[in-house]
């Protein structure tokens, strides 16, 4: 069954979706909550919930929870890289795609970092731009700061 919450977090509220037993979204206020979701709590909603307040609260640096992104397999592959990137550390677009095999396809790779359905478990934020500056994130360019902020602050 497809569930769906939403849990307030310092970034404002934030809607949590599982299906199956595995984390498939993770979106902002503002956008496209999945289809067909039931609102409801499950327990690997509630420990998602859970780790994503000790992620916020600097006491979580990785997440242990299924994740069932979907998405073609390049996407598959670039979520997978991106969450290799250590806490508090960043990366830009041609670097993720030159760690995928593929230094050609920056701009692939930003697409598929766009596309990434459950941003902060799968650390998109932590992708900028070739000269440093910060570039697009669903939450927004001030939610992305924050984030990176964040990490930087608990030892990243």
């Amino acid at each position: 069954m497809k569930q769906a919450v939403w849990v307030d977090t310092p970034l404002g509220p934030m809607g949590l979706a599982e299906e199956a037993g595995s984390m498939t979204h993770v979106f902002f206020r503002g956008t496209a909550a999945p289809a067909a979701f039931r609102e409801g709590w499950t327990p690997l909603l509630r420990e998602a919930a859970r780790q994503l307040d000790e992620y916020f609260a600097g006491a979580r640096r990785a997440f242990a929870l299924p994740l069932a992104p979907q998405g073609t397999p390049f996407e598959r592959q670039v979520w997978d890289a991106l969450r290799a990137i250590p806490y508090g550390q960043t990366l830009s677009y041609g670097e993720l795609a030159a760690r995928i095999g593929r230094p050609a396809a920056g701009r692939a790779v930003g697409r598929a970092n766009g596309r990434n359905p459950l941003p902060i478990l799968v650390p998109c934020h932590r992708v900028i731009g070739a000269d440093g500056r910060l570039t697009g994130y669903a939450g927004g360019l001030e939610a992305k700061a924050w984030l990176l902020a964040l990490e930087r602050r608990h030892g990243g």
